[in-house]
């Protein structure tokens, strides 16, 4: 038996996922960090053992009530563990955060400044003192009654809504209308009603042509159809929408993403009228504090607004106030963050801005004696923000913590004093523990890759710059921290885009259309997840799941007892097990936590009932067969060519650790990527193809980066274009050009400061990339990632 005290977490048989029987120790009161190629268990021993036992501890201390739920969540699959600190999750989550979450929000910034306003803002004479939902556009008392607290209306114009006057309302001059039978049927109306729909529309009277796009009068008239020889068309009751309603209507009701993107295109987004943009009520935007409302404090970058607030607190409560929120900055500008402002919309943050958020938030909450698992926090970084990250993970450490972080990035292993090194390779050829030590020692560890990365001084090897074949050019584009800007892209080559965070990479990247000049087909492939609930998975994303149910359609036990395809799929009724309408997992309501998927009690995850697992081909149930990784299922349905050209796609791109079946709600951002990826490569490509890629390393151990990139330089090969937004220095060298942006985040970025060939841009004066860029051009893996 360990003392209470003691120094280390003991983990003993871990076999989650694919450990096999993990026996480790990791010192406590240390940087700790998990690394191995992706899929080799490192996750599974971080998160899926560590932090899931903690997790089943805390829970075991509380309510009863939340002890009968242990049973369900389940607890990891481990001998025991002893020395176990209380542990914090910093995860990169993959919800989608919405339009109303921004950096006040997630960092409890905007708590603290509303009760700032409450308790010591200047009201006007005879003004009664508002609480602090007042001062938020997401409170019925605080919202504009506008705007609905969103800042912006959306409207129509008659620009917007006929793009070419000289067009006749026949030939399509109302462009927001639908195409087919509906649109026909308004003109049809419009024609009923008297107007002249053969003259060109900038020949119509002003009024008519008012009433057309604005009215909201919906007349009905009957409508005589102009008879088709061959079709009998009767006369019927039309009734008449005007452009603008329909466009709203559309927008704000369709359930159709298509249908809403197009309807987007006609409406024009401006400033409420009523708060200005400011989401605020006028009562709430009458108090100021050292002269500034709420909405224009809210607007300033992190830096500036603790600067406006320094030397303000006037009274005992002010003082105290601003003392806390300065506190509360102070560890995001630590973090490279001080650009953003607190009104600046979450979904416009990258995933690594968002976790650095969020770390900062604990920085801030003087925990101590507790683990810190971390996923990745150096994902979406430049080398020069990495630096950084190390100082806060160093300061949550100094404060009495354990602080163990999955994570690729080498920079970051040279800064741990603890490494565990999980591997050899992914999947069922992972799930061991190769070294856990100092870091210098995993240099004799001669099957492990992260060793081949991390020690390795050879120059790297020259490559030989494609010419290109044309250029794209971008811009001026004006959006975000962007002023003007004009980029050219060379095509037919690899073009990294590079800079630190918030320099304003993604911005430009999303200017590139299908409709410029050169592109041909555009292919964007993101790190957005590729399903939202456990339904939705590697074998339905890609198309290979309809394969695989008709070969368990074919075989004899499935036609003597008449199934057909639609018995094999977990999304409808008959084959699937009701209980858990074919999720395999149940949702579990934690109260006061938030809630999580549990196996299913009758199938035990596997989806389908009884009758359909009788099913076999080649001794495997349609569930077993889901529950396959990739490689295993190359070898096992290798002679059915539609299922192994997908498989062999999806190898390519390092994925073949992945079960068929494994949940998008399990899927990191990365991993998405490259699923996305890999059904693209699969479809045969005609023609120039421009692919956009936002950090496509994110979440890649070197030894995988090397495998992806091998894929991408195969498309250039192939006569396509390649655009990459990248950190990962490695990836930088091995680029034909690169586009640096800078200097800095921000209103200190939007500029591009060099572009050209890697060794030219490793030259240049300004800009935080070169220094890193020429250290990776001239020592090879010393700066990968």
């Amino acid at each position: 038996m360990h003392s209470l005290h003691d120094p280390y977490v003991r983990v003993r048989g871990a076999r989650e996922h694919n450990l096999k029987g993990v026996d480790v120790d990791v010192p406590r009161d240390v940087l700790a960090v998990f690394t191995g190629v992706s899929g080799s268990g490192k996750s599974s021993l971080a998160f899926g053992t560590i932090y899931a036992e903690a997790q089943r501890r805390y829970f075991e201390s509380v309510a009863p009530y939340a002890r009968r739920l242990i049973h369900q969540v389940g607890a990891p699959k481990v001998g025991e563990i002893s020395g176990l600190p209380p542990a914090v999750s910093l995860q990169q989550r993959r919800s989608t955060p919405t339009s109303r979450s921004s950096v006040g929000t997630v960092t409890n910034l905007s708590n603290s400044l509303r009760m700032l306003f409450s308790r010591a803002g200047e009201y006007p004479a005879g003004a009664k003192r508002l609480d602090s939902d007042s001062f938020s556009s997401n409170t019925a008392a605080g919202a504009c009654p506008e705007c609905h607290g969103l800042g912006r209306v959306h409207r129509t114009t008659e620009e917007s809504l006929v793009p070419d006057p000289s067009l006749s309302i026949r030939e399509g001059a109302i462009a927001a209308w639908p195409g087919a039978w509906q649109g026909k049927n308004l003109r049809d109306v419009l024609d009923a009603l008297g107007y002249d729909v053969d003259r060109p529309w900038r020949e119509l009277p002003a009024e008519e042509r008012e009433w057309i796009l604005f009215t909201d009068e919906q007349p009905v008239v009957t409508v005589h159809p102009v008879r088709d020889a061959e079709r009998i068309q009767r006369p019927y009751q039309g009734t008449y929408m005007s452009a603008r309603r329909y466009v709203m209507k559309t927008f704000s009701d369709s359930k159709s993403q298509t249908l809403r993107a197009k309807a987007e295109r006609f409406l024009e987004a401006a400033p409420c009228p009523v708060c200005g943009g400011s989401r605020l009520r006028a009562e709430a935007l009458a108090v100021t504090f050292a002269g500034r409302t709420i909405a224009e404090l809210a607007a300033l970058p992190l830096v500036e607004l603790a600067d406006s607030l320094t030397g303000h607190g006037d009274s005992e409560t002010a003082r105290v106030l601003t003392e806390d929120l300065l506190a509360r900055i102070d560890p995001v500008t630590e973090l490279g963050l001080g650009y953003l402002s607190l009104d600046r919309a979450t979904p416009t943050l990258s995933a690594g801005e968002l976790q650095r958020l969020r770390l900062a938030t604990q920085l801030r909450s003087g925990l101590f004696g507790v683990v810190y698992v971390l996923d990745e926090p150096s994902a979406g970084l430049h080398p020069a923000d990495t630096e950084a990250l190390l100082t806060v993970l160093d300061r949550l450490k100094a404060s009495g913590n354990s602080v163990f972080v999955v994570e690729h990035h080498l920079d970051v292993m040279r800064g741990a004093d603890w490494l565990v090194d999980v591997g050899p390779k992914a999947g069922e050829h992972g799930g061991q523990v190769l070294h856990s030590g100092p870091v210098a020692d995993l240099e004799s560890v001669t099957e492990s890759a992260t060793a081949r990365f991390l020690f390795d001084r050879s120059p790297a090897p020259v490559r030989e710059v494609r010419a290109p074949r044309g250029q794209l050019k971008v811009g001026p584009v004006t959006r975000h921290n962007l002023r003007g800007v004009t980029a050219e892209f060379p095509l037919g080559v690899l073009t990294a885009v590079t800079g630190v965070s918030g320099s304003g990479k993604s911005t430009l990247i999303g200017e590139i259309t299908e409709e410029l000049p050169g592109v041909g087909r555009l292919v964007a492939v993101d790190q957005k997840p590729i399903g939202r609930t456990p339904r939705s998975n590697l074998a339905t994303y890609t198309g290979l799941f309809d394969v695989v149910r008709k070969v368990f359609a074919a075989t004899e036990e499935a036609r003597r007892r008449g199934y057909g395809v639609g018995r094999f799929s977990f999304n409808v009724a008959g084959g699937r097990c009701e209980t858990c309408q074919g999720e395999g997992f149940v949702s579990v309501e934690l109260l006061f936590l938030p809630s999580t998927y549990a196996p299913c009690p009758d199938c035990g995850g596997a989806r389908y009932n009884p009758e359909t697992l009788e099913v076999t081909y080649r001794e495997r149930n349609i569930a077993q067969v889901l529950d396959l990784t990739v490689e295993a299922a190359a070898e096992f349905f290798a002679d059915t060519p539609a299922v192994a050209r997908s498989l062999a796609t999806l190898l390519d791109v390092g994925l073949g650790y992945l079960r068929l079946g494994q949940p998008a709600t399990e899927l990191s951002g990365g991993e998405a990527q490259r699923i996305k990826l890999a059904s693209e490569l699969q479809r045969v490509r005609r023609g120039h193809t421009l692919y956009l890629l936002d950090e496509p390393t994110t979440g890649l151990h070197p030894a995988d980066v090397e495998v992806l990139m091998r894929q991408l330089h195969g498309l250039v090969d192939g006569g396509h274009s390649v655009v990459v937004v990248e950190h990962d220095m490695a990836v930088v060298a091995g680029a034909d050009w690169v586009v640096d942006l800078g200097p800095g985040g921000g209103d200190a970025g939007g500029r591009i400061v060099a572009a050209g060939p890697p060794a030219e841009v490793a030259r240049a004066e300004s800009g935080a990339t070169a220094p890193y860029l020429a250290r990776a051009l001239g020592t090879g893996g010393s700066q990968s990632q």
